[in-house]
């Protein structure tokens, strides 16, 4: 590898023994509640060790290929490409940005769907050939602006949960591959392996089996039109969780065996996001605006009122919402919940309360509905599980400021980078000693992107 971002202005705090993460954000709230009340992450680098790790002793050969859409900040990516983890882009910026870490073409896939043919013919400039395709339109396109590419052919997946209509937006059937595999043919563009994604949120197993026995069809049905297929992706999908992780391998580990042998000389690849980063960061927010409202205007629709009309409710609003850092929200549920920040006794009464961002935009609604203490202007709310889909490019809606990002790793988590031999020099030059006793300044101690 060739280093580090020379740009990336950042540092990584390493915790003595007797510092936690949570006395970064005690500390980093402190500060800012004296400096000017900004929302700001804190990232635990180490867990990214540690999900590498996990990957590796559960996964393993199947080569992770991380999606950079997921968490494009540098620290991620460079933790990542120093463990060895390859790249998924979806875009020109994305492989501008994982190029700079010195990372190998052979190691960059080009996953969008929908193209533009300017960054495919930056792709064939930048050497990254390996890329997905799941239509004749786009299968033509890539034929006239990258001649040299090799396509992973995308076919969708029975998914019967919610999700079903997103999965059946990308990917192709079994019969238009045929078609797809003689259109390739006329036009000279390899075609070497097949891609699918199962959703996070399918519980059926069923679907991953369904989908290799797909793919096998796929690669059989290629040996007749002279394709020599080697590779496999079986996308992302993977919620961060071991015991998930554990049932998806053992679901398709026999049939790997049986389709896939080693000796086929057929690479697995697996797109893990949200597994490596989304316990990784923590957001803090700050409560800038606090009203009172009528509590029928706060429940859901068709849920019967039960409160004592006496009972305020109330409506509080964040410095961070769905045109930064909540932007997932506008398309699934928030898969955390608020943690207040300041201490409340045990038996203080807790309120219906509403979150809304800083844009007074409809559709900046965090949270509908929850049961926090009443709380004051200037109060901090923690939300956990935070890194996923929440920090690359966000909107300057309404003036957003982005949060700062605070990064911190423990010592264990170093040592196992060490004994592991890929804790560089170049690395190393990023880290500082963050004593049990902290006191850090952003301007000082942190390095910060933002």
């Amino acid at each position: 590898m060739k280093g580090f971002l020379e740009d990336a202005n950042y540092s990584i705090g390493l915790l003595d023994e007797g510092a936690t993460l949570a006395d970064v954000i005690d500390n980093c709230i402190y500060e800012h509640t004296h400096t000017g009340k900004r929302a700001f992450y804190v990232g635990d680098l180490g867990k990214l060790v540690k999900k590498n790790i996990q990957w590796q002793n559960v996964m393993a050969p199947i080569k992770p290929f991380y999606p950079v859409r997921c968490n494009s900040t540098p620290g991620v990516l460079e933790i990542l490409g120093t463990l060895g983890v390859g790249f998924a882009c979806s875009s020109k910026s994305e492989m501008a940005l994982v190029q700079d870490l010195g990372i190998s073409p052979e190691n960059i896939i080009y996953t969008n769907p929908c193209k533009q043919a300017s960054q495919i013919k930056y792709a064939a400039k930048a050497g990254i050939n390996i890329m997905t395709c799941d239509n004749d339109t786009e299968l033509k396109k890539i034929a006239r602006n990258h001649p040299n590419a090799k396509l992973l052919l995308h076919i969708a997946t029975e998914d019967i949960t919610a999700d079903e209509e997103m999965n059946m937006k990308f990917g192709t059937t079994l019969k238009n591959c045929r078609h797809l595999m003689e259109c390739a043919k006329e036009l000279g563009v390899q075609i070497v392996g097949v891609k699918f994604h199962v959703s996070g949120s399918c519980k059926e197993l069923q679907t991953y089996i369904h989908a290799i026995s797909d793919a096998r069809c796929v690669f059989d049905m290629a040996e007749e039109f002279g394709f020599k297929m080697n590779m496999l992706d079986i996308g992302g999908g993977f919620t961060g969780s071991e015991l998930q992780l554990e049932e998806v391998n053992h679901a398709i580990r026999p049939l790997l065996d049986v389709y896939f042998p080693k000796e086929s000389g057929v690479n697995v690849i697996a797109e893990p996001g949200f597994y490596y980063v989304s316990s990784a960061f923590t957001l803090a927010v700050n409560i800038i605006a606090k009203k009172t409202v009528e509590y029928d205007k706060l429940l859901p629709s068709g849920v019967e009122q039960t409160r004592n009309d006496d009972e305020p409710v109330f409506t509080y609003y964040i410095n961070d919402g769905v045109y930064g850092s909540f932007a997932s929200k506008l398309s699934e549920k928030l898969n955390t919940i608020p943690e207040v920040h300041k201490k409340y006794k045990e038996d203080e009464p807790l309120f219906a309360s509403s979150l809304w961002g800083p844009s007074c935009d409809e559709l900046d609604q965090i949270v509908e509905n929850c049961l926090l203490p009443e709380l004051s202007v200037g109060d901090w709310l923690i939300f956990d599980n935070m890194g996923s889909g929440t920090l690359g490019e966000q909107s300057t809606f309404n003036d957003y400021q982005r949060p700062l990002i605070y990064y911190m790793m423990s010592f264990s988590d170093w040592d196992e980078m060490q004994d592991a031999g890929i804790a560089s020099d170049t690395l190393m030059k990023n880290f500082f000693f963050v004593p049990s006793c902290i006191q850090l300044s952003p301007e000082d101690r942190f390095s910060t992107a933002a």
